[in-house]
């Protein structure tokens, strides 16, 4: 008794299949879409070529040498404003603290 799920066999098959795809695109089909890579390297190169110069010369490309600093410098101090005065505070007599009536038993 056959199955009524399987096929028949075939036997017009050859016994080894080969099956090779080749794609070759041609030129121009692919867009250019490399560019922009080499102009985010190009520009990170300049970037960091800036940097290396503000690094490797002291903070900018013009150095002076005259460091000489006159420190003879008079400025009035500012006066400040009299502070108010304050009231004198009133005698008061001191608070009376009531003994607890059950006294602690220690």
């Amino acid at each position: 008794m056959t199955d009524p799920n399987v096929p028949p066999p075939r036997d017009d098959r050859p016994d080894v299949v080969h099956h090779t795809t080749i794609n070759n695109p041609s030129t121009t089909d692919r867009g250019g879409g490399a560019g922009w890579i080499g102009f985010l390297v190009g520009g990170l190169l300049v970037v960091l070529v800036i940097i290396a110069v503000v690094v490797f010369s002291n903070g900018g490309l013009n150095r002076t040498t005259d460091t000489k600093v006159d420190l003879d410098v008079d400025l009035p101090a500012p006066t400040l404003p009299e502070a108010p005065k304050m009231p004198d505070l009133p005698d008061l007599p001191a608070p009376s603290v009531p003994n607890p009536e059950p006294a602690p038993g220690n």
